[in-house]
């Protein structure tokens, strides 16, 4: 198997696992020990890190992480960009919005409504 083949296993015809083949990019393992890094700090891209290894695991959310993190770098010294981190907080609290909004949605399209436990308020469309 070459190395640029992707790590499919697939039987039957439906994909069973599949997984980001092994790199002799010495960039990428920079991106990716910078990723590990990165999920210490309390910064918005420390956040991302952190939920996705919560959810899918520590391996994946190292890779996606340095995938963001190289889009960074390459849109820094391709457009000039000028990143400047929202921060941690700024990056749950956008978390947190776009999860009640999915849900308040949800719930409508089954004809329920999202009652808010602490006020006791009926959430509506727009989360404030």
């Amino acid at each position: 198997m070459s190395p640029r083949t992707p790590h499919n296993k697939i039987s039957g015809g439906r994909l069973l696992s599949s997984r980001t083949p092994p790199s002799a990019n010495r960039a990428a393992a920079i991106f990716r020990l910078a990723a590990v890094n990165v999920g210490r700090m309390q910064t918005a891209l420390g956040a991302f890190y952190r939920r996705l290894a919560y959810r899918v695991g520590k391996a994946k959310a190292v890779t996606a992480t340095a995938r963001k993190l190289a889009i960074l770098v390459y849109r820094c010294l391709r457009y000039g960009l000028a990143y400047v981190d929202p921060g941690a907080d700024a990056y749950n609290h956008q978390q947190r919005q776009r999860v009640v909004r999915t849900l308040t949605q949800r719930a409508a399209t089954l004809g329920f409504q999202l009652v808010n436990r602490a006020t006791g308020e009926v959430l509506e469309g727009a989360v404030s």
